[in-house]
């Protein structure tokens, strides 16, 4: 486990989701102790897998950090993942909330009560476009704080999955340092999540129900790899690199909708099916034993697209509580 001194580093973790960021401090020597989300389903999967940790089921602006104090005794270090929904390009031209937000400022509130020595605080790459990200810094380092701002992609860490995320890095004692990719090249790729046995049943890629788009997104890869290889589509949702990926590049970023689809050359013609959540689950770096039972097939993917990869958060939390 990891030290601070001659004791084990506690870990307390804010939206703390299906625990991608707890069970990434485990990987690193932490003992997380308490964790905090106020979705039902994020609780009973986090629960699943992390029986001893003690679970507040409620959102943080309503928890007073004093009494989890006196519940959960000293706290090293503070990980939070607050919301990220308005902060997102993905959200599109849609309206912003500030509530959402300012969530952010929950960990400043922890933080002073806490008093922890080490913050960790992912979000997307876009909160730094908030117009409050430089005060919410600013606050941060008015607490005693030494910040390092890294923008770091899951694909460098062993992840298949190219998932670039902020992580605002903070140390009350010392200067955090660089956080660096763990995994040589090449970048695992799709290819690797991707069920080979046939357990999943396929459909025929172009039949009567299929949208022209659809269609016009395959035809663009089968231009690019020729008509006998498989390809990814990006069925639904945005993408501005032409709607499809190759298999052997790392799966691009998961969201929270159902996104991706498998598509294969057969004799007689292409057919297609959408990724899986085991398959969706390995592209977000969470081991095949990890439980995910809870909630329909859309709102486990939710709970994905809304998770920490584990292999990141371990880089990050080793870098401050084991550097070399």
């Amino acid at each position: 486990m990891s030290k601070h001194g001659s004791t084990v580093v506690r870990a307390l973790d804010l939206f703390a989701g299906i625990g991608g960021s707890t069970r990434g401090a485990r990987l690193a020597g932490v003992e997380v102790v308490a964790a905090v989300d106020s979705w039902q389903l994020a609780e009973q999967t986090y629960l699943d897998n992390h029986t001893w940790v003690r679970f507040f089921r409620d959102k943080c602006e309503h928890l007073d950090p004093k009494v989890i104090r006196r519940r959960i005794g000293r706290i090293d270090l503070l990980i939070a993942s607050p919301e990220c929904t308005s902060h997102t390009c993905a959200k599109g031209s849609a309206k912003r909330s500030e509530t959402s937000r300012r969530t952010a400022f929950e960990v400043i509130k922890f933080a002073r009560h806490l008093k922890p020595r080490w913050i960790v605080v992912e979000n997307v790459v876009h909160m730094r476009s908030w117009k409050r990200y430089d005060e919410w810094v600013r606050t941060l380092e008015s607490l005693g704080y030494k910040l390092r701002q890294q923008i770091l992609n899951a694909a460098d860490f062993g992840v298949p999955q190219s998932r670039k995320r902020l992580f605002v890095i903070c140390d009350s004692e010392a200067a955090p340092k660089e956080v660096r990719p763990i995994n040589a090249r090449p970048r695992r790729s799709a290819r690797e999540l991707i069920d080979p046995n046939g357990t999943y049943a396929f459909a025929a890629l172009r039949s009567k129900k299929r949208a022209k788009a659809t269609l016009e997104r395959a035809k663009r890869a089968m231009s690019a790899v020729g008509a006998r290889e498989p390809f990814l589509l990006v069925y639904y949702g945005s993408d501005g690199a032409g709607g499809w990926q190759r298999i052997d590049a790392p799966l691009r970023t998961i969201t929270t909708v159902d996104r991706f689809a498998f598509v294969r050359p057969t004799a007689n013609g292409h057919e297609m099916r959408m990724l899986q959540v085991p398959e969706l689950k390995r592209a977000m770096g969470f081991p095949a034993y990890y439980v995910l039972n809870h909630g329909t097939r859309r709102d486990q993917i939710k709970l994905l697209g809304n998770a920490v990869c584990p292999p990141v958060m371990s880089a990050v939390v080793r870098s401050l509580t084991n550097p070399e």
